[in-house]
């Protein structure tokens, strides 16, 4: 890849539907030489950008044409379902060829995608230390630190001076990584004791012990830990970089920011696809796949609104007496399913960033209803007077509004306790909470007005 600097012009969209208009006029004339011309210059990024964004068959021709040109760098970058397909299309030796530069926390990411024949072509290719990294990554847990962390780290003996690393890192250029913040300091055991930002050793002398100037803040991270719980620590600590111990403290590896705030984005995009109902899916991914996955939480949701429905039938003469219930019912329902999936949406991003704890789960539960409580009063008024004046009947008004408080309580209530529960009983409240809190809005929405319009109207 060209190391070239790419303007990017004010009007980013319009460069890049010219770059895919011209990528596809290469392509519809066979022009190997112009899709190389287009794509030398890219970032890797913006190739997977572009390889994302066009049709399969238009993916599998390029890839034809521009042989050789795919490198592991562009692999790291596709999304899942993509890297997946392009990985199957390509030969073993060009996928070897692909990954051979790569540093081992992004090898181990592509591996564990491969089948077992792709696996060993690239295990192949590489030399015997990185074979035995890699295999020892593959060993460790999937989302761990193990799999997330690069072993090519930058230690030094904790009585050595400045100079004496700075040296030290001249003498041995090559074999450094190739982004790195920190030096990890080490006792004799290999025990990783303390860090040396690249700031602080380059602006110190030469005579002063590395000792003297690490940071304050040092933490090391267990290599069997989550990856979500390290990416919290990351964010929550502002860490740049931290080693990766074994079960007997000694350094394995080390973890950096990039690796930490991509897994940070991959989880919150999981949050937010997850409260859809729409799992992890992409706009990459294929028509059964979306449907299967969307599938079991349509499901879920016929079976809440049959619930919802059943609630109705209980009230069904109630209805044919007052004709105006029917037209005004699904107001409530869907009042209290928007203030139920507003608390619901915050409780659940303040589970994953660990803001809501038993700690002060009762202050925030108290919050939500008084939230719902207020907004409750001040659109029962509305709908009061809306039902007041649209029906010429005064109590319609005041049931709808009363019913509307009921509601909004309700579902500031639901939507902080479920998700709640549902994460001490170790389910998932992204994926799980939604169907629980509109079938609890449905349900009470419905018994109260109608309920209440039973003992009032009637």
């Amino acid at each position: 890849m060209a190391d070239e600097t790419v303007e990017i012009g004010e009007d980013g969209y319009a460069l890049q539907s010219a770059l895919f208009t011209d990528v596809r006029a290469a392509l519809d004339t066979d022009d190997a030489g112009e899709i190389d011309r287009l794509l030398e210059p890219l970032h890797p990024a913006d190739i997977a950008d572009l390889l994302e964004q066009i049709e399969e068959r238009e993916r599998e021709k390029l890839l034809t044409l521009w042989r050789g040109g795919l490198d592991g760098d562009v692999l790291s970058e596709l999304e899942d379902s993509i890297r997946e397909e392009i990985i199957a299309a390509l030969a073993p030796k060009e996928l070897a060829e692909a990954v051979r530069d790569l540093e081992s926390d992004d090898v181990v990411d592509l591996v564990e995608y491969m089948d077992e024949e792709q696996q060993e072509a690239v295990l192949d290719v590489l030399e015997a230390p990185d074979r035995v990294v890699v295999e020892r990554a593959l060993s460790y847990p999937e989302d761990s630190a193990g799999r997330l962390m690069q072993v090519e780290t930058v230690r030094a003996p904790k009585h050595w001076s400045v100079g004496e690393t700075i040296d030290f890192l001249r003498a041995h250029k090559d074999g450094l990584p190739e982004h790195f913040y920190h030096v990890i300091l080490v006792d004799p055991r290999m025990k990783p004791v303390g860090n040396v930002a690249l700031g602080r050793l380059l602006g110190s002398r030469r005579e002063v012990k590395l000792t003297d100037i690490q940071e304050e803040m040092f933490r090391t991270i267990p290599v069997d830990q989550d990856e979500g719980e390290v990416a919290y620590a990351f964010n929550q600590y502002h860490i740049i970089s931290a080693p990766v111990v074994d079960a007997d403290e000694r350094l394995v590896g080390v973890i950096t920011i990039d690796d930490a705030m991509i897994v940070l984005d991959e989880e919150a995009e999981e949050d937010i696809l997850r409260l859809a109902g729409v799992g992890e899916g992409s706009l990459t991914d294929k028509v059964i796949e979306t449907t299967k996955r969307r599938f079991p939480w349509l499901a879920v949701n016929l079976v809440t609104a049959i619930l919802a429905s059943l609630v109705i039938a209980l009230f069904d003469e109630v209805i044919a007496g007052l004709v105006a219930l029917a037209v005004l019912m699904p107001i409530v329902a869907s009042m209290g399913g928007n203030a139920g999936t507003q608390s619901l949406t915050v409780a659940v991003r303040a589970i994953a960033t660990k803001d809501l704890s038993g700690s002060n789960v009762w202050r925030v539960i108290r919050r939500e209803v008084l939230v719902g409580l207020i907004n409750g009063v001040i659109f029962a008024v509305v709908m009061g007077i809306v039902g007041a004046v649209w029906f010429s009947a005064p109590m319609l008004g005041v049931v709808i509004g009363a019913a509307m408080v009921i509601n909004l309580v309700i579902a500031g209530l639901a939507g902080t306790v479920i998700p709640v529960l549902l994460e001490k009983l170790g389910i998932d409240p992204a994926l799980a909470s939604g169907a629980f809190v509109t079938t609890v809005t449905d349900v009470v929405g419905f018994f109260a007005f109608l309920g209440l319009a039973a003992m009032v109207l009637l």
